[in-house]
């Protein structure tokens, strides 16, 4: 085959990939340059998907995508986000797995996850649940009309944005441990106007998800000249990083909130500690670990009489190194002995195929993965870098609720040690040779 016509297939092949969705289905194409405007500014109920081209099951899923936005035309919006193309869009509503189906309602900025069929009866079925609560709410006087548009006029989430002055920079910016995004603006720039709400909006998302670790500031530079002057600002806005002992750097990043929200993310996972690594001792540490993250990563580790310490550190450096690898997922880790939790090994079929073994669990969807790999670095990475981009196989937790958990003592760090047998004083007995063997 001529090398032109290989190319024009090549091109054919990647575009029938790509158009999942086309201008004449009744699913709504969005982008970050039309989100907000179609969405977030929207009084009406959206459902939208957030999919992987290359993903299976978003492939799967597209018919009945389709389905289900004809039969609620008028009634519910649906629309479609390719989220491997417009990877800051789904990071901003915390899409880890394709696809990914969100319901924006009353409160368009924290839109719920659809944990229903993925059927088209399911889907107009979970739509229209959706659209009588939102109308009793409204009914009831709780919410009405665009949440976005009532915080822009009421200045809602404008309260995470810290108000930065001479007086307060240094303190505030300067000597934190926390990692700071500031905009220098003027009240009269256009641009400024523009990136206000994206800046507020972001700065919430960024509190939240980072516990307050990255900051998001605002300095009037043609009020507080002495802190505007430092950092020579001359155009507006313009926007910089703070890190602590460090010089500043220029933030040359998109305008928009996922943009932004996008940007802190990565700061905060380049600043924060890997998450730490915990033994599942009792019900708590799993319930927390797990209902607290997306995923929560188990290990389960041969008994301490099969490996001794250094064999156990070894297991448990592994997972750690993997733990700082992933840690910007904000995963939990667990690890636990072989045996100590026996429950949770039978609700993930584990035990069968020998120890160490691991798996990820889906708390809210009570779904787990299973390592297949090998126990070290380059097959457990294989195994997250699977899941972390929505592929790999999935099964319903045995019972679909938590197995019981035992309470357990901690690991000591020590080898392991044989159980000491009784032993038995037989000083005082009399043994005669001439027993009676019929005696025994």
């Amino acid at each position: 085959m001529k090398p032109f016509l290989l190319g024009v297939l090549g091109c054919s092949l990647v575009l029938s990939v790509r158009a999942m969705y086309s201008s004449s289905d009744d699913v709504i194409e969005l982008t970050p340059s039309n989100f907000n405007r179609e969405v977030i500014q929207s009084d009406s109920l959206w459902l939208v998907e957030f999919y992987a081209p290359w993903c299976g099951h978003c492939q799967n899923l597209a018919p009945d995508w389709k389905k289900a936005a004809t039969a609620l035309k008028g009634i519910i919006k649906v629309g479609a986000v390719d989220a491997d193309q417009h990877k800051s869009l789904g990071g901003q509503y915390g899409v880890r797995g394709f696809p990914t189906i969100k319901i924006f309602g009353a409160n368009k900025n924290k839109p719920e996850e659809y944990q229903g069929g993925r059927s088209s009866q399911a889907i107009v079925d979970g739509a229209m649940n959706a659209l009588r609560t939102l109308v009793k709410e409204r009914l009831s006087g709780k919410s009405g009309g665009s949440s976005y548009s009532k915080q822009q006029s009421t200045g809602g989430s404008k309260k995470d944005v810290v108000e930065l002055t001479d007086d307060n920079f240094d303190e505030t910016v300067l000597n934190s441990d926390d990692v700071w995004m500031v905009e220098f603006f003027a009240p009269w720039c256009g641009h400024c106007k523009n990136l206000e709400p994206e800046w507020a909006a972001a700065a919430t998302a960024v509190k939240d998800q980072t516990k307050g670790k990255v900051r998001l500031g605002a300095v009037d530079a043609t009020v507080h000249q002495v802190v505007s002057g430092r950092y020579g600002i001359r155009g507006f806005p313009t926007i910089k990083i703070f890190r602590k002992g460090e010089e500043p750097e220029d933030y040359q990043g998109g305008r928009s909130r996922g943009d932004i929200i996008e940007k802190a993310m990565d700061l905060f996972s380049d600043n924060a500690p890997a998450p730490e690594l915990l033994e599942i001792l009792n019900e708590d540490v799993l319930k927390k670990t797990c209902e607290d993250s997306q995923l929560c990563i188990i290990g389960v580790l041969p008994h301490i009489l099969d490996t001794g310490a250094s064999g156990r550190n070894a297991y448990l450096e592994v997972m750690m190194k993997m733990a700082e690898k992933y840690k910007k997922k904000l995963w939990g880790w667990l690890w636990t002995e072989a045996g100590a939790q026996s429950e949770l090994e039978a609700s993930l079929g584990i035990g069968g195929f020998g120890y160490p073994a691991m798996a990820a669990i889906n708390a809210r969807k009570m779904k787990f993965a299973l390592l297949r790999g090998s126990f070290s670095e380059t097959g457990i990475h294989e195994f997250l870098r699977e899941l972390s981009v929505g592929r790999g196989s999935t099964s319903t937790l045995g019972g679909g609720v938590m197995p019981k958990i035992n309470s357990v003592e901690g690991w000591d760090g020590k080898d392991g040690e044989l159980p000491v047998e009784e032993e038995y004083d037989l000083s005082d007995v009399d043994l005669d040779e001439d027993f009676d063997k019929d005696e025994l």
